[in-house]
């Protein structure tokens, strides 16, 4: 629910892509990956306590391991070509193995998705590695009518994947805290090492309540923990947007953000929550869609980021993110609206910058400030917490989410 204005420069690349039993030669794929730009991150950790200092490393470490998680969780093939291009020291080689890195994966986001290295699906699977390659819709929805209703809302939750079983014939449902064991484990220890070095109460609590979700994927303590957090050290980490997920939109990848809490600008921000009721109250839909108690806390918070991993890390880069997306979390608290000003400025700098000079008169350049694009973000993420998110279909409760499938993300934006 965040992908806003990409980092990158614009350049037509698709006929390379497309050509028959073709693929980018050298200076190609670096042309392809300077489409994407690199500007350096600031962030202060100097007020930092030692022992968030210490939490900050370990946070660091749990989200590289994110990373290898969502490189699974993108192309079941993913981890093979990862090896087999690190080895690669040609120049051919690592100027593949550094798209590969940007795109996670083997197909350029830019381009419609489309292989940019030899020996791969020509486009990303639409359900990535979250059911069977050979699996249609159609199988997965006769299959899941057959299932108990605890068992069918299981298979299209976000944490568990679609698998075949052995003898290769039904599918059958396999919870994320199993698929990913070996990952999990790792990184929950790692949150449980963070949470014994930080002094602050609310971060504790999330990282020992998240890490207990990573190996038994009851989310719903840890949502709840994160939407109370208030500590210096902002982190988000776990299964949450289902982008990747173009067959039902119902999977969620794992990401990663570790930041850094800007007190004074979210301090100055407090007043917009303050009026997120008044506008959900006033939306021009049919009062009965209209929610007339939204959570009651609404955060925003402004963070700096230090790192990015896995969905939250690939090809265009993420501004600022709106979350949980789980409708009982939302319901009962809200979501917590998170705006990473560094990450901004650097996309204000190295991309909307430039364009002005180019689409705008030199006598309106003056009027191209960050204040309004940052407002102008603020504003799309406050967006997607009013508004019907549970509604009514044939006398029952149904999520929104749910009723629209793999249409319910693009619709929302």
């Amino acid at each position: 629910m965040r992908r806003l204005l990409s980092a990158v420069i614009p350049i037509l690349l698709m006929s390379l892509l497309t050509a028959a039993a073709t693929f980018p030669d050298t200076h190609q794929l670096q042309t392809m990956a300077a489409r994407f730009v690199p500007p350096p991150l600031r962030v202060d950790v100097s007020p930092l306590s030692a022992g968030d200092r210490r939490a900050l490393v370990k946070l660091i470490q749990a989200g590289r391991i994110i990373d290898q998680i969502f490189l699974e969780q993108l192309w079941s093939g993913n981890h093979q070509l990862y090896e087999t291009l690190a080895a690669d020291k040609t120049p051919l080689g690592q100027a593949r193995f550094h798209l590969f890195w940007i795109s996670k994966g083997p197909w350029s986001d830019l381009d419609a998705h489309a292989a940019f290295l030899p020996g791969v699906p020509a486009h990303k699977p639409a359900g990535a590695n979250f059911y069977p390659e050979d699996m249609s819709r159609e199988e997965f929805e006769h299959w899941v009518a057959q299932l108990p209703p605890a068992a069918a809302a299981q298979a299209k939750g976000f944490f568990s994947v679609i698998r075949r079983d052995e003898a290769h014939h039904t599918l059958k449902i396999v919870p994320y805290h199993e698929a990913y064991r070996a990952y999990l484990q790792e990184a929950a220890a790692l949150l449980r090492d963070a949470a014994k070095d930080t002094d602050n109460a609310s971060l504790k609590r999330f990282l020992n309540t998240r890490a207990s979700a990573f190996l038994n994927d009851n989310y719903y303590e840890s949502d709840v923990a994160w939407m109370d957090l208030d500590a210096p050290i902002d982190v988000t980490i776990g299964p949450y947007e289902t982008y990747n997920d173009e067959i039902f939109g119902y999977k969620a990848g794992f990401e990663a953000y570790v930041c850094l809490k800007d007190e004074q600008e979210t301090e100055k921000l407090k007043d917009f929550s303050a009026h997120l009721q008044e506008v959900e109250n006033n939306l021009p839909i049919d009062p009965k869609y209209r929610n007339p108690k939204l959570g009651a806390t609404v955060p925003i918070h402004v963070v700096n980021q230090v790192l990015s991993a896995g969905d939250g890390n690939h090809g265009v880069q993420t501004a600022a993110f709106n979350l949980p997306n789980d409708d009982k979390v939302i319901q009962e608290k809200g979501s917590k609206k998170v705006m990473l000003k560094n990450v901004q400025h650097a996309k204000f700098d190295s991309i909307l910058i430039p364009l002005s000079r180019i689409v705008l008169p030199t006598e309106a350049q003056h009027d191209v400030s960050f204040d309004w694009f940052f407002t102008h973000i603020l504003a799309h993420e406050l967006s997607h917490g009013i508004g019907p998110h549970q509604i009514q279909v044939n006398g029952k409760q149904v999520e929104v989410r749910q009723e629209l499938k793999d249409l319910y993300s693009t619709i929302e934006e």
